[in-house]
């Protein structure tokens, strides 16, 4: 099996590559950068191009996109060519070419504004049974690629899973907020309780779904840690998360307090996992007893894998309030 990845220069489509390289596994990269793991250097908004490279390609691994950090840098006819148009594009080229699956990274940013909820409510329980209502083009249109899949699988019998993947970037929060209040590590093993994913385990989920693609047909999954929360927590979440995970863990006050750090004192939002664990075996390893079990040894919780790929940015502008700008 040879699998066409996306967006091979961005830190998820090269952790996928350094991953089947490692294996012995065919694969070829595809980036408009060029890069150690980028063999075809070009846009997918170019239909040309992508049918050239679906020859001898049995899989698609489609990460390649805009993100939210470019919303405040590119238009939005921007996002709609790259997120829509690229994806049609490769859609109808996977889909001509007998490709026999096509796994789409898309992101929890789909649900958008249900992740907020209103002053006194309960933080949100988050599946993949709630609906979307993104609230701005890098949701918008990571949704409407979405359903572009779906249509592909109906019309063409593609086999096509799409993986709405929490944060796993490791640059410094968006929120000029969250980056003056907590450092960088402390808010990262933070976010391993509710809505982050470390690369290695995205790499796992990506090819189990690469895998089971052709029985499963279509669908969509969450792909964030397991979060050690119930949903008998979610009113507490919201009040008193910092008590809630001092309650299951007993020992994260003291490993906490030798760096410095602490907790979040509210939680909005839960990704929940429970159905890419059931149905795509996967078993992700960095939540955040892996985070405590790291700190009591003293090592960095993150995995080998997104230490080795490091911080890539989004943008070739460093700008003055921040890595990135980032409008709502």
């Amino acid at each position: 099996m040879t699998i066409l990845v996306t967006g091979s220069a961005g830190h998820l489509g090269e952790a996928i590559l350094r991953t089947l390289h490692g294996r012995g596994s065919p694969a070829r990269g595809l980036d408009l950068k060029p890069s150690p793991f980028t063999d075809a250097v070009g846009s997918i908004v170019d239909p040309a191009l992508v049918r050239a490279q679906m020859d001898g390609i049995t899989a698609v691994i489609h990460t390649a996109t805009l993100h939210k950090p470019h919303v405040a840098t590119h238009g939005k006819r921007d996002f709609v060519d790259t997120n829509i148009t690229g994806t049609l594009n490769l859609l109808e080229a996977a889909a001509a070419a007998g490709v026999k699956s096509f796994v789409f990274t898309s992101t929890t940013s789909a649900f958008g504004s249900q992740l907020r909820p209103e002053a006194g409510q309960t933080a949100v329980w988050v599946t993949e049974d709630l609906p979307p209502v993104p609230k701005n083009i890098y949701g918008t249109t990571k949704l409407m690629a979405e359903n572009l899949c779906e249509l592909f699988f109906r019309e063409r019998a593609l086999p096509v899973l799409i993986l709405r993947t929490s944060r796993f970037f490791p640059e410094d929060d968006d929120d000029p907020a969250m980056r003056s209040a907590y450092a960088l590590d402390n808010a990262q093993a933070n976010e391993l309780l509710y809505r982050r994913l470390d690369i290695a385990d995205a790499v796992s989920a990506h090819l189990l779904a690469v895998e089971r693609a052709p029985r499963i047909g279509f669908a969509r999954y969450i792909v964030s840690a397991t979060s050690p929360f119930e949903q008998r927590h979610l009113e507490a979440l919201a009040r008193d998360a910092a008590g809630v995970v001092r309650e299951l863990n007993p020992e994260c006050a003291q490993l906490y307090a030798v760096r410095g750090w602490r907790l979040f004192p509210a939680i909005d939002r839960v990704y929940v996992n429970e159905r890419a664990r059931r149905e795509l075996g996967w078993r992700p390893e960095y939540d955040f007893a892996h985070v405590l079990r790291s700190l009591r040894d003293d090592r960095d919780f993150r995995s080998t894998l997104a230490r080795e790929i490091g911080s890539k940015g989004y943008h070739d502008t460093v700008f003055e309030d921040g890595p990135y700008p980032v409008a709502s």
